[in-house]
């Protein structure tokens, strides 16, 4: 099992967590939402909980509970910037589908 980040992703996490002063990485997780039914989600993290796994991807933790492993492995995190534009890419080898909109995705 494994999450990776991008070094493009690392570098700007990293950057976030510096501007916030704290933090000791991110969590993503999935969430119930858009019109194919699973969202990403991603927030800095303080603490770990018991049920979490960790990795660590240049020099960024990266915690995610067990609820979402099972739709996040194998998952590659990049950050993307085209035009105006600019964000996180998810790379995830579970998504069999998205909607028009790219918010959400069907396993």
């Amino acid at each position: 099992m494994a999450i990776t980040l991008t070094d493009t992703a690392a570098q700007r996490v990293v950057g976030f967590l510096d501007n916030r002063g704290s933090g000791i990485g991110i969590r993503l997780s999935v969430q119930t939402t858009g019109c194919s039914g699973l969202g990403y989600n991603i927030e800095f993290v303080d603490n770990v909980n018991d049920d979490d796994t960790v990795f660590d991807n240049n020099g960024v933790k990266v915690v995610i509970d067990a609820k979402s492993l099972v739709y996040l492995d194998g998952t590659e995190v990049d950050f993307v910037k085209e035009g105006l534009n600019e964000g996180f890419e998810f790379n995830n080898p579970n998504a069999k589908a998205e909607c028009g909109c790219g918010e959400s995705f069907t396993v």
